[in-house]
């Protein structure tokens, strides 16, 4: 999909672009497997622990997970993308289609930033300790790096890998403030990195439902949150960080990796195995770091 004039003013524009019917169930269908297999296997090990009292297994990807967690959320921190490090979770971070937008922004050398999340957002009050690391007030995603990030251009890609309602929590933006740079932010016990109340800006706000299939682009000086989901699904998103290749990321203490290059083609990371190892090592050795920069 090449992106058109008239839609990349739109996202000078307003910070954000919304483009349906990107993605297939071809694209999506992989990972999606891949985590209801992972799923399923920790399941039958929570059930011969005598931690669970069934399965669950007659109910669909975007229910399973919520019926489990009701009993038992031990599986629920385990399923970001650095933690479960799935094969199709790491091709997927190059697919074709993605980079194509990505390139239309920032040119042929496109870097993988390490801020990447599969994110299941559970149904209201099923979260462990009380607090939803998905339901997210408003922040920048400029607020969630370092400052050695801060001159230099990265793309947010969101997508639903479920469709994204109001009534599970979609996301929620404010049009046009990227212009003013980056806010003050926070960092507090169970709001995480927000925007400071003093800071927030009192503008326009727009509700984003995208169904399954859509992409969202986003500049990292977008204001934007997601609300609780009240439903009883699942909803299931991911968020991806791309960035010219060879600009700091924000997070050096976490690896990324080159996904297109036209001038260094060998230099594209395919090996998954280097991957996965290289964010086991990362995890390991980063434990204690302080990740956000705001106090």
């Amino acid at each position: 999909m090449k992106l058109t004039q008239p839609q990349l003013e739109q996202f000078h524009k307003d910070g954000f672009l919304i483009l349906e019917d990107v993605l297939t169930d071809s694209d999506l269908a992989p990972m999606i497997e891949e985590y209801r297999v992972y799923i399923d296997r920790r399941a039958n090990e929570l059930l011969a622990a005598g931690k669970l009292t069934q399965l669950y297994a007659d109910q669909l990807f975007d229910r399973r997970l919520a019926s489990i967690c009701r009993e038992n959320s031990e599986i629920y921190p385990e399923l970001d993308i650095m933690f479960l490090r799935g094969q199709a979770a790491f091709t997927f971070l190059r697919n074709e289609k993605l980079l194509d937008l990505v390139e239309a922004f920032i040119g042929p050398e496109i870097t993988c930033s390490p801020i990447q999340h599969v994110r299941p957002k559970l149904p209201a009050g099923l979260t462990p300790r009380g607090s939803d690391p998905h339901v997210v007030h408003w922040h920048q995603d400029a607020g969630v790096t370092w400052e050695e990030a801060d001159p230099h251009f990265i793309l947010t890609v969101w997508l639903p890998l479920t469709d994204a309602t109001p009534e599970n929590g979609c996301l929620r933006v404010m049009p046009g403030v990227h212009k003013q740079g980056l806010l003050r932010h926070r960092t507090k016990s169970g709001l995480g990195t927000a925007i400071s109340p003093e800071a927030l800006p009192h503008t326009k706000i727009v509700t984003l439902p995208l169904p399954k299939g859509s992409v969202l682009l986003m500049h990292k000086h977008t204001p934007h949150c997601s609300t609780r989901n009240n439903t009883d699904r699942v909803r299931w998103s991911m968020d991806i960080r791309y960035q010219p290749t060879g600009t700091p990321t924000g997070r050096p203490f976490h690896p990324h990796f080159v996904v297109r290059s036209a001038a260094h083609p060998t230099e594209v990371l395919t090996n998954y195995a280097i991957w996965a190892q290289t964010w086991a090592e990362a995890l390991a050795k980063s434990k204690g770091i302080r990740v956000h920069r705001w106090s």
